[in-house]
């Protein structure tokens, strides 16, 4: 009994002994000390200059950090409940309705016009709007279809410009893409058709020429979405066109149930149309050369398109949008020819394994990660699907585990875009919705739009707070974004088949926030693939102007950044296209700026 007792209270200060001295290895003798963060010239001669202050600094610092860190969690927490819309499309003098032609015979082309473009075509600082029109794809003589319409913004008014400004576009119309493809200041309209597109150059005096046989960009097939992007890097835009399928609008096929009753057709019944890609000669002509580039891929039926370097490897890539097939996302290696490598890379098929029937696309790096993400959206019942940005390790669907899933299973999506609306450093999520099933037996044709918000964790549906128009149901299809009253955060119009056009004016509580618009020198003048970060207080904030986006529309081609705290200065880092980098420091904040590219 008496050698056992022993025998454990050697055993017990042994172990003891033990614990001890693995509480000194692990507290006090690492061999390398921590390493003290680094710290720029400027910094350290603070520093040296403020010993005798060093630890008021480091509570100033410390008291500061846990403020910035508090403000930024409430705001997380209220993340979107200051959204507000208003409708003031009537107040505005904007009078415009989409009118898809439908007679009750069911035609497939009747469920997917039109879009909205964003320009200030006379640069007198205000925003005008191009809206496409339908009317009758059938009609031998477009005469008798309605215009499309240019309104010019008059800083309190719209005005229709249309006659004045010598556009003449009747065609079965779906989308626009705006951008300067021949960099002389002056933006130009791309409008993509049931039929010949047109390219609308701005002549400079307030008026357009329609330039697009004569430019080799006239594609005579159904054309949807358009991105203007400078794919080889010399400077000028080139022009991505998706083309959806093969359809005679003359000899409509018609489809029919069991029962021998009409029904909209599924895209399946129709051959896929190859897209389009026209690369700027820089002699106001374009080379159509998308088979020799690689821009191809099986049953591709394309209704969106984004262009954007998603790999920041200095290329532009193209992410496409098709309808029930796998999506495409063409990369290359220099200029080199591109490969399709959504399913290496997992952005092709939602998480499921499965192709969707894919018809807008947001693209904005919304969990700060320095890589552009994608939200799709799609079919009813499908829920539409965000894919986060992963840099090198590809892409993942996002979508179950961020909120995402089942608000949007029971809409059948169009148009969407991702900013921040209300400026509180958090991205914004605006969905247009709408089924294709006009039969007039379909209870679900009009649907509500919807409107999330992102706390750094979760998208919450903020659509019942937004205001009025959330509460309305449409056939809603392009949306796209703009500050057109210049107040400096970005207002929506939204385009809906046989219903008014709605502008929204944000009314949102704004917290801080910088809008950037970029020229370039030796970039492309419009500054399509350019890359902003903005810094201030410890963050790091980054975006990319894109090229396309949303659904048959085009954005106001400026960087819009909500930022997430009160900090009034901040530093911008951008990358051009052509490689060149700029910093600028000391840039207040709550103003709109203009970046020309500094080229020596």
């Amino acid at each position: 009994m008496h050698d056992a007792r022993n025998g454990s209270q050697r055993e017990w200060y042994l172990a003891r002994l033990s614990l001890l001295a693995v509480c000194l290895i692990c507290l006090g003798c690492s061999p390398d000390p921590p390493k003290s963060p680094a710290v720029s010239p400027g910094a350290a001669r603070n520093t040296q200059s403020s010993n005798t202050q060093s630890g008021n600094v480091a509570t100033d610092a410390a008291t500061d950090a846990a403020t910035r860190d508090r403000s930024q969690t409430m705001a997380a927490e209220n993340s979107g409940q200051g959204i507000r819309f208003e409708e003031v499309q009537a107040s505005w003098g904007l009078d415009h309705t989409y009118q898809n032609g439908e007679r009750g015979l069911l035609h497939f082309c009747e469920s997917f016009g039109g879009g909205s473009g964003w320009i200030d075509y006379d640069r007198d600082g205000n925003w005008d709007l191009y809206l496409n029109q339908g009317g009758q794809a059938s009609h031998t003589d477009t005469n008798e279809n309605p215009l499309d319409q240019l309104f010019r913004n008059r800083g309190g008014k719209f005005e229709d410009v249309t006659q004045s400004s010598r556009i003449h576009d009747a065609s079965y119309s779906q989308g626009v893409a705006i951008a300067d493809f021949n960099n002389d200041g002056f933006d130009d309209i791309y409008v993509t058709n049931l039929g010949a597109n047109t390219l609308w150059q701005n002549c400079g005096d307030g008026t357009f020429q329609e330039i697009g046989k004569a430019a080799n960009v006239a594609d005579e097939r159904w054309s949807t979405s358009a991105a203007w992007v400078d794919l080889d890097l010399d400077g000028d835009l080139d022009l991505y066109v998706c083309n959806y399928v093969q359809y005679d609008p003359f000899h409509p096929t018609q489809c029919k149930n069991e029962k021998g009753e009409l029904v909209v057709c599924n895209p399946n019944r129709f051959e896929p149309a190859p897209d389009g890609c026209y690369i700027n000669q820089g002699d106001g002509s374009f080379e159509e050369r998308s088979q020799e580039l690689g821009l191809f891929g099986p049953d591709n039926r394309a209704l969106g398109v984004v262009a954007a370097d998603f790999n920041r490897d200095g290329s532009m890539d193209l992410y496409i949008a098709n309808d029930a097939t796998p999506n495409f996302l063409f990369m290359r290696e220099g200029l080199g020819p591109f490969q399709d490598r959504a399913r290496l890379l997992g952005c092709a098929v939602d998480r499921f394994g499965n192709p969707q029937a894919s018809m807008g696309l947001a693209c904005n790096d919304f969990d700060r990660n320095g890589f552009m993400d994608i939200y799709s959206t799609h079919f009813f019942s499908e829920s539409n699907t965000l894919y986060a940005n992963l840099g090198e390790a590809g892409f993942q669907d996002v979508t179950g585990n961020t909120g995402l899933h089942e608000p949007t299973l029971d809409r059948l999506a169009f148009g969407t875009v991702m900013q921040d609306f209300d400026s509180d450093g958090f991205m914004d999520l605006f969905v247009a919705n709408g089924h294709i099933d006009n039969s007039g037996a379909n209870p679900n044709q009009n649907m509500r739009p919807q409107l999330f918000s992102w706390n750094g964790k979760r998208w919450l549906n903020r659509s019942k707070e937004a205001g009025g128009y959330f509460e309305g149901r449409y056939v809603g299809r392009g949306v796209s974004q703009g500050d057109f009253d210049g107040d400096g955060d970005l207002d929506l119009v939204v385009s809906h088949q046989n219903k008014a056009t709605s502008l929204l004016r944000n009314d949102s509580s704004l917290g801080n926030w910088l809008c950037v618009s970029l020229i370039g020198t030796q970039s492309n003048r419009s500054g399509v693939g350019c890359q902003a970060t903005i810094s201030l207080g410890g963050t790091d904030i980054f975006q990319e102007l894109v090229g396309g986006s949303s659904y048959c529309s085009s954005p106001q081609p400026h960087l819009f950044f909500g930022l997430p705290n009160q900090q009034q200065e901040c530093q911008i880092k951008i990358r051009w296209p052509s490689g060149r980098e700029q910093t600028i420091a000391g840039v207040r904040t709550r103003q709109k700026m203009t970046i020309v590219e500094d080229y020596p």
